[in-house]
Protein backbone atom coordinates (compact mmCIF):
# COMPACT_ATOMS: atom_id res chain seq x y z
CA UNK A 1 0.00 0.00 0.00
CA UNK A 2 1.58 3.34 -0.73
CA UNK A 3 1.34 6.16 1.89
CA UNK A 4 2.35 9.00 0.12
CA UNK A 5 1.65 10.41 -3.37
CA UNK A 6 3.78 9.81 -6.28
CA UNK A 7 6.27 12.26 -6.98
CA UNK A 8 8.14 12.50 -10.50
CA UNK A 9 11.39 15.37 -10.41
CA UNK A 10 12.02 17.67 -12.68
CA UNK A 11 15.20 17.90 -13.41
CA UNK A 12 15.01 20.59 -16.06
CA UNK A 13 12.85 22.44 -13.96
CA UNK A 14 14.68 22.54 -10.71
CA UNK A 15 17.34 23.90 -13.18
CA UNK A 16 15.76 27.02 -13.96
CA UNK A 17 14.73 27.56 -10.77
CA UNK A 18 18.59 27.41 -9.65
CA UNK A 19 19.37 29.82 -12.05
CA UNK A 20 16.30 32.33 -11.25
CA UNK A 21 17.42 32.36 -7.96
CA UNK A 22 21.68 32.69 -8.23
CA UNK A 23 20.02 35.83 -10.76
CA UNK A 24 17.74 37.26 -7.98
CA UNK A 25 20.34 36.51 -5.22
CA UNK A 26 23.56 37.93 -6.93
CA UNK A 27 21.90 40.86 -8.30
CA UNK A 28 20.01 42.11 -5.41
CA UNK A 29 23.65 41.78 -3.39
CA UNK A 30 25.19 43.52 -5.50
CA UNK A 31 22.82 46.68 -5.59
CA UNK A 32 22.31 46.53 -1.62
CA UNK A 33 25.81 46.77 -0.67
CA UNK A 34 26.45 49.28 -3.85
CA UNK A 35 23.14 51.63 -2.84
CA UNK A 36 23.70 51.44 0.87
CA UNK A 37 27.78 52.44 0.83
CA UNK A 38 27.06 55.40 -1.25
CA UNK A 39 23.58 56.03 0.78
CA UNK A 40 26.15 56.35 3.68
CA UNK A 41 28.72 58.32 2.50
CA UNK A 42 26.23 60.79 0.40
CA UNK A 43 23.60 60.73 3.10
CA UNK A 44 20.82 61.09 0.66
CA UNK A 45 17.27 59.76 1.99
CA UNK A 46 16.10 58.89 -2.00
CA UNK A 47 19.34 56.76 -2.00
CA UNK A 48 19.15 54.86 1.41
CA UNK A 49 15.22 54.93 0.70
CA UNK A 50 16.06 52.36 -2.77
CA UNK A 51 19.05 50.90 -0.36
CA UNK A 52 16.96 49.53 2.08
CA UNK A 53 14.53 48.31 -0.84
CA UNK A 54 17.60 46.47 -2.92
CA UNK A 55 17.93 45.00 1.42
CA UNK A 56 14.52 43.73 1.78
CA UNK A 57 15.13 41.96 -1.92
CA UNK A 58 18.12 40.43 -0.65
CA UNK A 59 16.34 39.35 2.40
CA UNK A 60 13.52 37.63 0.33
CA UNK A 61 16.19 36.51 -2.11
CA UNK A 62 17.22 34.13 0.89
CA UNK A 63 13.85 33.42 1.58
CA UNK A 64 13.34 32.19 -1.96
CA UNK A 65 15.72 30.14 -1.79
CA UNK A 66 14.71 28.48 1.55
CA UNK A 67 11.29 28.09 -0.03
CA UNK A 68 11.90 26.65 -2.88
CA UNK A 69 14.18 24.03 -1.54
CA UNK A 70 11.59 23.32 0.75
CA UNK A 71 8.57 23.09 -0.91
CA UNK A 72 10.86 20.54 -3.90
CA UNK A 73 11.29 17.97 -1.29
CA UNK A 74 9.92 14.89 -2.19
CA UNK A 75 6.43 13.45 -0.20
CA UNK A 76 7.36 11.75 2.76
CA UNK A 77 5.06 10.10 5.44
CA UNK A 78 4.63 13.12 7.25
CA UNK A 79 3.70 15.60 4.42
CA UNK A 80 2.21 12.88 2.17
CA UNK A 81 1.02 15.50 -0.47
CA UNK A 82 4.41 17.22 -0.71
CA UNK A 83 5.87 20.68 0.52
CA UNK A 84 4.00 22.85 -1.56
CA UNK A 85 2.75 24.80 0.86
CA UNK A 86 5.97 26.41 2.40
CA UNK A 87 6.08 28.30 -0.75
CA UNK A 88 3.36 31.15 -0.20
CA UNK A 89 4.46 30.64 4.14
CA UNK A 90 8.08 31.96 2.79
CA UNK A 91 6.50 35.02 0.84
CA UNK A 92 4.43 35.72 3.79
CA UNK A 93 8.31 36.17 5.41
CA UNK A 94 9.11 38.32 2.41
CA UNK A 95 6.32 40.84 2.91
CA UNK A 96 7.04 41.18 6.43
CA UNK A 97 10.81 42.51 5.11
CA UNK A 98 9.12 44.15 2.55
CA UNK A 99 6.89 46.27 5.23
CA UNK A 100 9.87 47.29 7.31
CA UNK A 101 11.73 48.52 4.81
CA UNK A 102 9.22 50.84 3.63
CA UNK A 103 8.69 51.71 7.45
CA UNK A 104 12.96 52.45 7.19
CA UNK A 105 12.59 54.41 3.69
CA UNK A 106 9.81 56.84 5.08
CA UNK A 107 11.80 57.38 8.68
CA UNK A 108 14.60 58.33 6.40
CA UNK A 109 12.74 60.81 4.69
CA UNK A 110 11.33 62.61 7.62
CA UNK A 111 14.64 62.76 8.75
CA UNK A 112 16.03 64.67 5.93
CA UNK A 113 12.47 66.60 5.49
CA UNK A 114 14.19 67.58 8.86
CA UNK A 115 17.79 68.51 7.81
CA UNK A 116 17.48 68.69 3.65
CA UNK A 117 20.80 68.45 1.93
CA UNK A 118 22.40 68.91 -1.41
CA UNK A 119 23.16 65.40 -2.70
CA UNK A 120 26.36 64.83 -4.75
CA UNK A 121 25.10 64.20 -8.55
CA UNK A 122 27.91 61.63 -8.99
CA UNK A 123 26.73 60.01 -5.66
CA UNK A 124 23.28 59.38 -7.64
CA UNK A 125 24.59 57.09 -10.52
CA UNK A 126 24.40 54.28 -8.34
CA UNK A 127 20.31 54.37 -8.63
CA UNK A 128 20.79 54.82 -12.66
CA UNK A 129 23.21 51.48 -12.66
CA UNK A 130 20.24 50.02 -10.22
CA UNK A 131 18.04 50.46 -12.46
CA UNK A 132 19.28 49.27 -15.61
CA UNK A 133 20.58 46.62 -13.85
CA UNK A 134 16.99 45.73 -12.65
CA UNK A 135 15.44 45.89 -15.92
CA UNK A 136 18.05 43.71 -17.06
CA UNK A 137 16.88 40.87 -14.09
CA UNK A 138 13.58 41.45 -14.99
CA UNK A 139 13.67 40.25 -18.13
CA UNK A 140 15.72 36.97 -17.44
CA UNK A 141 13.16 36.21 -14.54
CA UNK A 142 10.20 36.41 -16.86
CA UNK A 143 11.62 34.41 -19.38
CA UNK A 144 12.34 31.64 -16.57
CA UNK A 145 8.88 32.49 -15.04
CA UNK A 146 7.21 32.04 -18.49
CA UNK A 147 9.07 28.93 -18.84
CA UNK A 148 8.16 27.28 -15.66
CA UNK A 149 4.73 28.89 -14.99
CA UNK A 150 5.34 30.02 -11.08
CA UNK A 151 3.79 32.09 -9.85
CA UNK A 152 6.33 33.21 -7.58
CA UNK A 153 8.65 34.00 -10.26
CA UNK A 154 6.11 36.35 -12.21
CA UNK A 155 5.65 37.96 -8.89
CA UNK A 156 9.69 38.38 -8.48
CA UNK A 157 9.56 39.28 -12.07
CA UNK A 158 6.88 42.23 -11.29
CA UNK A 159 8.39 43.24 -8.32
CA UNK A 160 12.07 43.78 -10.64
CA UNK A 161 10.15 46.06 -12.64
CA UNK A 162 8.44 47.67 -10.53
CA UNK A 163 12.15 48.47 -9.04
CA UNK A 164 13.09 49.87 -12.03
CA UNK A 165 10.63 52.99 -11.45
CA UNK A 166 10.93 53.19 -7.97
CA UNK A 167 14.64 53.56 -8.60
CA UNK A 168 14.61 55.66 -11.45
CA UNK A 169 12.32 58.06 -9.04
CA UNK A 170 15.07 57.90 -6.38
CA UNK A 171 17.43 58.92 -8.75
CA UNK A 172 15.40 61.71 -10.40
CA UNK A 173 15.44 62.92 -6.44
CA UNK A 174 19.00 62.57 -5.85
CA UNK A 175 19.40 64.64 -8.68
CA UNK A 176 16.12 66.93 -8.08
CA UNK A 177 18.06 68.51 -5.05
CA UNK A 178 21.21 69.64 -6.80
CA UNK A 179 18.96 71.08 -9.96
CA UNK A 180 15.87 71.99 -8.13
CA UNK A 181 15.57 72.08 -4.45
CA UNK A 182 16.62 69.98 -1.88
CA UNK A 183 13.78 68.80 -0.62
CA UNK A 184 13.23 66.78 -3.82
CA UNK A 185 15.47 64.23 -2.19
CA UNK A 186 13.26 63.42 0.77
CA UNK A 187 10.04 64.14 -1.22
CA UNK A 188 11.49 61.10 -3.69
CA UNK A 189 12.67 59.15 -0.87
CA UNK A 190 8.87 59.14 0.68
CA UNK A 191 7.52 58.20 -2.58
CA UNK A 192 9.04 55.10 -2.85
CA UNK A 193 8.33 53.85 0.62
CA UNK A 194 4.74 53.89 -0.33
CA UNK A 195 5.81 52.31 -3.72
CA UNK A 196 7.00 49.55 -1.09
CA UNK A 197 4.33 49.70 1.36
CA UNK A 198 1.79 48.70 -1.73
CA UNK A 199 4.26 46.05 -3.25
CA UNK A 200 4.49 44.39 0.52
CA UNK A 201 0.45 44.80 0.67
CA UNK A 202 -0.48 43.24 -2.47
CA UNK A 203 2.28 40.72 -1.76
CA UNK A 204 0.94 39.61 1.49
CA UNK A 205 -2.61 39.73 0.10
CA UNK A 206 -2.13 37.46 -2.41
CA UNK A 207 0.38 34.41 -0.37
CA UNK A 208 -2.61 35.45 2.48
CA UNK A 209 -5.04 34.21 -0.13
CA UNK A 210 -2.70 30.53 -0.82
CA UNK A 211 -2.23 30.26 3.23
CA UNK A 212 -6.08 30.23 4.39
CA UNK A 213 -6.74 27.84 0.94
CA UNK A 214 -9.60 30.34 -1.58
CA UNK A 215 -10.44 29.04 -4.15
CA UNK A 216 -10.32 29.85 -7.82
CA UNK A 217 -11.67 32.65 -9.42
CA UNK A 218 -14.76 32.29 -11.30
CA UNK A 219 -13.88 32.18 -14.72
CA UNK A 220 -10.92 29.67 -13.75
CA UNK A 221 -13.59 27.95 -12.26
CA UNK A 222 -16.08 27.40 -14.96
CA UNK A 223 -13.44 27.34 -17.46
CA UNK A 224 -12.63 23.77 -15.49
CA UNK A 225 -16.22 22.40 -15.24
CA UNK A 226 -16.45 23.30 -18.88
CA UNK A 227 -13.50 20.85 -19.95
CA UNK A 228 -15.45 18.25 -17.97
CA UNK A 229 -18.21 18.38 -19.57
CA UNK A 230 -16.31 18.29 -22.49
CA UNK A 231 -15.47 14.56 -21.49
CA UNK A 232 -17.60 11.43 -23.07
CA UNK A 233 -20.17 9.69 -20.34
CA UNK A 234 -20.29 13.22 -17.67
CA UNK A 235 -23.99 13.15 -17.72
CA UNK A 236 -23.88 16.08 -14.96
CA UNK A 237 -21.67 17.74 -12.22
CA UNK A 238 -23.50 18.44 -9.05
CA UNK A 239 -19.92 19.56 -6.73
CA UNK A 240 -17.31 21.35 -8.32
CA UNK A 241 -14.62 22.67 -5.52
CA UNK A 242 -11.25 24.18 -5.54
CA UNK A 243 -8.40 25.66 -2.93
CA UNK A 244 -5.10 26.36 -3.35
CA UNK A 245 -2.75 23.76 -1.67
CA UNK A 246 0.68 25.93 -1.75
CA UNK A 247 0.26 28.13 -5.06
CA UNK A 248 -1.54 25.23 -7.18
CA UNK A 249 -5.24 24.27 -6.72
CA UNK A 250 -6.86 20.80 -5.76
CA UNK A 251 -9.98 20.26 -7.74
CA UNK A 252 -12.51 18.24 -5.96
CA UNK A 253 -16.14 17.08 -8.00
CA UNK A 254 -19.10 15.04 -7.94
CA UNK A 255 -20.11 13.77 -11.23
CA UNK A 256 -22.96 11.76 -12.44
CA UNK A 257 -22.67 8.66 -15.24
CA UNK A 258 -25.08 6.05 -16.28
CA UNK A 259 -25.39 3.57 -13.79
CA UNK A 260 -24.65 0.86 -16.69
CA UNK A 261 -21.47 1.62 -17.62
CA UNK A 262 -18.63 -0.69 -17.35
CA UNK A 263 -16.64 0.05 -14.01
CA UNK A 264 -13.65 -0.15 -16.34
CA UNK A 265 -14.68 3.03 -18.32
CA UNK A 266 -15.82 4.53 -15.11
CA UNK A 267 -12.04 4.30 -14.40
CA UNK A 268 -11.55 6.20 -17.91
CA UNK A 269 -13.90 8.74 -17.81
CA UNK A 270 -12.25 10.25 -14.40
CA UNK A 271 -8.75 9.12 -15.61
CA UNK A 272 -9.48 11.63 -18.52
CA UNK A 273 -10.56 14.66 -16.37
CA UNK A 274 -7.95 14.20 -13.99
CA UNK A 275 -5.70 14.24 -17.27
CA UNK A 276 -7.40 17.13 -19.00
CA UNK A 277 -7.11 19.62 -15.59
CA UNK A 278 -3.80 18.85 -14.62
CA UNK A 279 -2.58 20.25 -17.97
CA UNK A 280 -3.68 23.55 -16.85
CA UNK A 281 -0.82 25.52 -14.70
CA UNK A 282 -2.51 26.24 -11.92
CA UNK A 283 -3.45 22.55 -11.03
CA UNK A 284 -1.71 20.16 -8.84
CA UNK A 285 -4.40 17.50 -7.90
CA UNK A 286 -7.88 16.22 -9.00
CA UNK A 287 -9.86 14.38 -7.13
CA UNK A 288 -13.06 12.35 -9.14
CA UNK A 289 -16.42 10.61 -7.22
CA UNK A 290 -18.36 9.47 -9.14
CA UNK A 291 -22.00 8.60 -8.68
CA UNK A 292 -25.01 7.59 -10.93
CA UNK A 293 -27.20 9.17 -12.33
CA UNK A 294 -29.99 11.17 -9.75
CA UNK A 295 -28.04 10.17 -6.84
CA UNK A 296 -26.82 13.35 -5.32
CA UNK A 297 -25.39 12.79 -2.23
CA UNK A 298 -22.47 14.90 -1.92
Amino acid sequence: MRYVRLYSPNPEQAKLFRKALVITFTGNLILAASKMAVALTAQSAAIMSDGLMSSSDLFYSAMMVLGFWLSMQPPDISHPQGHSRYEPLIGMMIMIAMAFAAYQAVVQSFERFLNPQVIDPISSLVLAFGAVTKLGMYFLIKRIADRTRNPTLRTTAIDNLSDVFTTSGAFIGALGSNFIHPLTDPIAGTLVGLVIARNAFNAGRENLNFIVGAGADQETTEKMVAMVREVPDVLDIHLFCTEYSGTKLVVDMHINCDPNLPLSRVHDVESEIIHKLKLLDEVDRVYVHVEPIGLDND
